[in-house]
């Protein structure tokens, strides 16, 4: 399982894609921050920092993704991985390890930076919504992750994988947006509770809700286990 998480991170500085990610992402991450928090001045809003840097997410986290399954059948070198001497969620979980890796190293980085300035510039920063909000976004953003590696183990074409996880990813935000429009209070009940973004609500105020977390990290193992079903699939086909 070592042995496959340095080669996924070692893929991601030998290809553009590992520099691609860090630099788009501490670009836009400092000028949200910056917009809403420094710029601000008595409107600042560093929850609403946070609620655009999911978004970000939407379009970076498929960056991470998309090659982990899809260039490995591509490039035909799958099978070495399904006979390689380690199983088969062992295999899933470095490369889930790898690619989260480079996302929470990324915005734990650029974070530090901000929340330095922050801490230099404003008297009283909330320090509680800083950290349960930075521990949100990593939960969401690992939660991400595992459904892009799902779809990316389903294509050899790097592009779906990219368009596929993007829109599932759109849809998990953005599905919480449906209750202004829907009377039945059992189906809100059901939206509010697969809404990746309305769960996230805890997390803004500065409260770390132990269920919300559970969730998350449920969607990595759902996720997770839908991969592993695949390759094992393909293991015996």
């Amino acid at each position: 399982m070592i042995a496959i998480y340095k080669r996924e991170m070692l893929s991601y500085f030998t290809s553009p894609i590992g520099y691609v990610f860090v630099a788009v992402f501490l670009a836009l991450n400092a000028f949200i921050f910056s917009l809403f928090t420094l710029m601000a001045g008595e409107g600042s809003s560093v929850g609403t920092y946070f609620m655009f840097v999911m978004f970000i997410f939407i379009i970076l986290v498929p960056l991470l993704t998309m090659k982990s399954f899809s260039e490995e059948r591509k490039m035909r070198t799958e099978q070495l991985l399904l006979t390689s001497p380690v199983s088969l969620m062992g295999m899933v979980f470095a490369k889930f390890l790898a690619a989260f890796t480079m996302f929470g190293g990324t915005f734990i980085a650029g974070n530090l930076i901000n929340f330095a300035t922050l801490y230099r510039y404003c008297e009283e920063p909330n320090t509680a919504l800083l950290i349960s909000s930075s521990i949100g976004i990593l939960l969401i953003g690992s939660a991400f992750i595992a459904i892009g590696l799902f779809v990316s183990s389903l294509t050899e074409n790097q592009l779906v994988a990219a368009i596929g996880t993007m829109g599932i990813l759109i849809f998990l935000l953005l599905v919480g947006l449906l209750n202004s429009y829907i009377d039945s209070y059992v189906v809100r009940t059901v939206i509010d509770w697969i809404s990746i973004y309305s769960r996230f609500g805890n997390f803004s105020y500065g409260i770390l809700d132990p269920a919300t977390m559970v969730y998350y990290f449920s969607i990595c193992f759902v996720f997770m286990f839908l991969t592993v079903r695949i390759y094992e699939k393909r293991r015996w086909s």
